[in-house]
């Protein structure tokens, strides 16, 4: 069995380190270790992978057609942020059990963006990032796409991702995005949205110039700034629309109930959120968008569309799952003729995020007969191109996948869950009870469906019926108690997704919980004024292919610079 690359391993909960020898954790390794955590001890057997298949294959299986009331942008905001808080860099089989202790994280647990700022401009792998005197983030140039006479034909500076290119360590790496995590690169929809918080955070570099802030301070001041917007819309705009009212109040008025209540130093990761509860978003996803004028299921002003904009060219528009050519096959990263995004795919923002009921600006309604995509209700079916993920998506170019349920999403994170030891939906209701929390538990009924609107599992043979109802995964419980909770998350995964960004936050060296003085001009911001800020929508930049908007600014320097 590979491991991770280290010989000692922090135990959260025990505050040691485990090595040849075990021995207490010193002061500084306690407060700057990253390191996963388990709120609930499983104490049921794990789950049979013969009842994950099944779930996973009805799952993924059936319409999932059901749209909710949140805007479609959300759910890869969603996965930019997951992106922030955890990553496991663990080296294991797929399958194999693996004790949290032994989880290798790579990110910290906290909300602070290192996925966009890296380690800095001063630190050696990342200073290539930034420009303009280390206080800027180095952004990329899309590629002439598209009819001749439009704005697809000119390459556009800042539309992009930076790419590898010739910094890359092979061939097959030249089209992925550089930048501090490359998983904000796995799908189109993500990569856009890591793209705005760096235009977000120059347009703040900018901001600062202009009033006097020493340019040596720039960065850090910047860098502060977009932080606490990204923490106040997270707590005042994202959270709202996914976690049931009463929950979200209840955490940020009360303060956390199960997980590190009262804690100060160093964020821990939780499994329950990063193995389960955080992976609502995945019910969120849609088979197609509306994404731009060029690419959409109608006969637009600019003639024929091209294609819907699908999930599966989601997933090709980028340089980890995909190669950034059309027509080609997604798993093979040096397919056609495209080294940087083509232009004709940059995303129109007001067919992502609603700016009319968010900002109040009219005139960034999708233009007619474009639609506001919006995202799946959360509930418990997947839609079924996630039954066959890209290899990139899961790090699995250059590999066999001999079973295709390996690359079925639902029971990757089904799997997941049995891998860290992941307790039972039961056993974490439990634990809250314990805490002297009331969740209301599913029934039986409830949870193999029921009346219920999602996925039916009255197939089940009665062995498997009686294991699911026994001793429920916790991520597929989790999204059927939003679906009985009309597509928000309920009593346990609403209160473990609340309280964990609650203490992300807490614990990120930047906090907007810990200076509850801090406000945004105003007294308001969602991902709405984000975007007006770091994109310039008098300059048609927000829906950069519509035929009535201004032309955005062609590149100032040339492409490959």
């Amino acid at each position: 069995m590979e491991r991770h690359q280290r010989d000692v391993f922090f135990l959260a909960d025990r505050n040691e380190v485990v090595g040849s020898v075990v021995r207490a954790a010193t002061a500084s390794e306690t407060e700057t270790a990253f390191r996963f955590s388990q709120i609930v001890k499983r104490d049921a057997a794990p789950s049979s992978e013969a009842l994950l298949g099944a779930l996973a294959t009805a799952m993924v299986s059936g319409p999932n057609n059901v749209d909710g009331d949140v805007p479609a942008g959300f759910t890869y905001l969603g996965q930019f942020v997951d992106h922030d808080m955890t990553r496991d860099l663990t080296k294991v089989p797929f399958k194999t059990l693996v004790p949290v202790a032994l989880l290798s994280p790579g990110r910290s647990p906290a909300l602070d963006l290192d996925s966009v700022y890296g380690l800095g401009p001063t630190d050696p792998n990342d200073a290539h990032r930034y420009e303009f005197d280390g206080a800027q983030l180095r952004i990329g140039t899309t590629q002439s796409s598209g009819r001749a006479g439009t704005v697809a034909a000119l390459p556009l500076d800042g539309f992009d991702l930076p790419r590898l290119g010739s910094r890359a360590a092979s061939s097959s790496e030249e089209r992925m995005a550089d930048i501090p995590d490359q998983r904000n690169d796995e799908n189109l929809a993500v990569a856009q949205v890591h793209l705005a918080f760096m235009r977000f955070h120059n347009a703040r570099v900018k901001h600062f110039a202009m009033t006097a802030t020493p340019s040596s301070r720039l960065l850090e001041v910047a860098k502060e700034d977009t932080v606490k917007h990204y923490q106040w819309m997270l707590l005042h705009d994202f959270l709202p629309r996914i976690v049931r009212a009463d929950i979200l109040s209840d955490v940020l008025a009360q303060g956390r109930r199960v997980f590190e209540p009262g804690a100060t130093a160093m964020p821990t990761m939780p499994i329950e959120f990063s193995v389960a509860a955080y992976r609502f978003g995945h019910s969120m996803i849609r088979e197609d968008y509306d994404w731009n004028e060029f690419f959409n299921a109608r006969v637009r002003p600019l003639g024929p569309a091209l294609a819907p904009g699908s999930l599966e060219n989601l997933f090709r528009f980028s340089g980890t799952s995909g190669n950034l050519s059309p027509g080609t096959d997604v798993d093979n990263p040096i397919e056609g003729p495209f080294e940087r995004l083509p232009t004709n795919w940059v995303a129109d923002w007001t067919r992502l995020f609603d700016f009319v009921a968010d900002a109040g600006i009219v005139e960034l309604a999708p233009e007619a007969p474009g639609i506001l995509n919006l995202a799946r209700r959360i509930d418990t079916r997947l839609t079924d191109p996630l039954n066959k993920l890209p290899l990139g998506s899961f790090g699995g170019r250059g590999t066999v996948v001999a079973d295709d349920l390996d690359r079925n999403l639902a029971f990757r994170n089904l799997i997941r869950g049995r891998m860290v030891g992941l307790a039972s939906a039961q056993e974490v209701a439990a634990h809250f009870r314990g805490a002297g929390l009331a969740p209301t538990v599913l029934t039986s009924g409830e949870i193999v469906g029921d009346g219920a609107a999602g996925v039916d599992l009255s197939g089940l043979s009665k062995k498997l019926m009686g294991e699911l109802t026994g001793a429920t995964p916790l991520w597929f419980y989790i999204l059927r108690e939003a679906e009985m909770n009309g597509g928000r998350l309920g009593d346990i995964g609403g209160r473990i997704v609340a309280e964990t960004f609650h203490r992300a936050i807490e614990g990120s060296r930047i906090s907007i919980l810990r200076d509850p003085s801090w406000k945004p001009k105003g007294g308001s911001f969602r991902m709405t004024d984000l975007l007006l800020r770091a994109f310039a929508a008098e300059r048609g930049e927000l829906r950069v292919l519509s035929p009535n908007a201004p032309k955005p600014n062609p590149p100032a320097v040339s492409p490959g610079a």
